[in-house]
């Protein structure tokens, strides 16, 4: 039979699991490993995760009331979750050693497919870049049976561990947020927002890609776009970790002296090129990595992931672990990310740090500002996508053109409908991301209004954010909305950021 635990005991129990599976994705995720063993942390501590378990963490939520009930509320679902993890986790390790160890043969060299696609980012040959990317996807298509099952299966015990059928509900009901409307109004916001996109992406398409480039590149490139590699010599990766330091020292932010926060920012063959931030446990413990390649991509993920890591380093260690470590959704701490990247669409960041003149710091902050809306415009096309699919999810494969043909839409660049699953992270996070856009505008007007336009290089804004990440997890991004006054769909101050005036 079952041990059932207190929640206390619970929580407890789940802070060690969740610490050793975030240090061994750390691990795999950085190429330190280059196999994942997730399989055996689960089985160590697999008495955690039981149905039983489950049901007693559901039954004592029902009887909560206030924080404490939403704090057992998060644990109920954070059991569900290991359950999942649980059933899932030979199938989920075999699916990432056999990614991590697919090879690809590009112009006489072999290539771990990771290393593939971080290369597209600096290949400076159009065709080139053509060529892999076109190797990379195909490789990468290989996995789609995989990875729908992986899925479906997901699916399947989420819907039975939460007696609710269908996926979007299940989610909105987590996320305690309407998807539905959310999805309405960016896509108004998107439909607004196009009159000055297409020839905002035609400039600096042309300016990045050169005007050979196809009427519609293939997404491949929008890598090599982010980076702005013709004009990478500015934006030396030697100089962005100074460079960010600064940025954030100008807010009152010692982020090199805070041992709260551990720097991963060595390049090696098999670490992911995205950036992230791994929250072993906060505050004590929280990794930032990052793949520098040159170019103001590098500058702008590292603030990224700045925002996430003084978010979680900044939490107040007395607060009950599930407000350190768990939420209802990834839309809180986007906030903070959004917020300290959209610093490089500041006037004067780049003159402050690049010795620019005004206009060409004006020419950079626009270039920013293309990256911004061509980002916002993808996930935005992403959550269309993904609630169509999550619809009906039995006919996945069926879903794969209407993915392509969305971002091609939305954003002007041809995208492979055998992509449709691999470039879908879980739970709807591309809503979480939408929700952090709309509310970084929002924050950010405030900023504007209560502290000065140089809000960014302002010490009072980091005391307010210290105030804020104290809260850790546990405010909502729609709690943060109501605070400062707004809606939390009001898309307003969106627009007046995506929309030159």
């Amino acid at each position: 039979m079952a041990v059932v635990r207190t929640p206390e005991d619970f929580e407890a129990g789940l802070a060690r699991f969740l610490y050793e599976r975030s240090e061994e994705g750390r691990a795999v995720r950085v190429g330190e490993k280059e196999t994942s063993e997730q399989a055996a942390i689960i089985e160590r501590h697999s008495d955690l995760f039981s149905r039983e378990q489950h049901d007693a963490l559901r039954e004592a939520e029902a009887a909560g009331a206030g924080e404490e009930r939403e704090r057992l509320f998060r644990l109920s679902e954070a059991a569900a979750g290991g359950l999942i993890v649980l059933e899932l986790a030979d199938e989920s390790d075999r699916l990432e050693n056999a990614i991590l160890a697919a090879r690809i043969d590009f112009r006489g060299e072999s290539l771990p497919l990771r290393s593939a696609q971080a290369q597209l980012a600096v290949l400076d040959d159009y065709a080139a870049r053509d060529e892999l990317g076109d190797l990379a996807a195909d490789v990468s298509a290989r996995f789609n049976c995989d990875r729908y099952e992986l899925l479906r299966r997901g699916e399947e015990l989420d819907a039975e561990l939460s007696g609710d059928p269908d996926p979007v509900h299940r989610s909105a009901e987590r996320k305690a947020v309407d998807l539905q409307a959310l999805s309405a109004a960016l896509g108004e916001a998107a439909l607004r927002q196009l009159p000055s996109w297409e020839p905002l992406r035609e400039r600096w398409a042309d300016r990045i890609l050169g005007e050979a480039r196809d009427p519609e590149p293939a997404s491949y490139h929008v890598s090599y776009l982010r980076r702005m590699s013709p004009l990478a010599a500015l934006y030396a990766k030697e100089r962005s970790v100074p460079v960010c330091l600064e940025t954030l020292a100008a807010l009152g932010f010692d982020l090199a002296a805070n041992g709260r926060i551990r720097l991963d920012l060595d390049d090696r063959p098999q670490k992911s090129p995205r950036a992230c931030v791994i929250a072993s446990d906060p505050p004590s413990v929280v990794h930032l990595i990052t793949r520098a390649q040159g170019g103001l991509h590098d500058y702008q993920a590292f603030l990224h992931e700045a925002g996430h890591a003084l978010h979680y380093a900044g939490c107040d260690p007395e607060l009950p672990y599930t407000f350190r470590r768990l939420s209802r959704d990834h839309a809180l701490t986007e906030i903070y990310s959004f917020l300290l990247e959209s610093i490089t669409r500041e006037p004067g960041w780049h003159t402050a740090h690049f010795e620019l003149s005004d206009a060409e710091d004006a020419e950079r902050a626009e270039a920013a500002r293309f990256l911004e809306v061509l980002l916002f415009r993808r996930y935005a096309a992403k959550l269309e996508y993904e609630l169509e699919l999550w619809r009906d999810f039995e006919h996945a494969t069926d879903h794969a053109e209407a993915y392509a043909e969305k971002l091609r839409a939305a954003v002007g660049f041809r995208y492979r409908p055998d992509g449709y699953l691999a470039d879908m992270d879980g739970d709807f996070y591309s809503a979480d991301y939408l929700r952090a856009w709309i509310r970084t505008a929002q924050l950010r007007t405030h900023l504007r209004a209560r502290i000065g336009e140089d809000w960014w290089r302002r010490p009072e804004t980091g005391e307010l954010l210290r105030d804020l990440f104290a809260e850790g997890t546990r405010p909502t991004s729609e709690e943060i909305a109501d605070r400062i006054g707004y809606d939390p769909l009001d898309t307003e101050p969106l627009l007046d950021e995506l929309v030159p005036a």
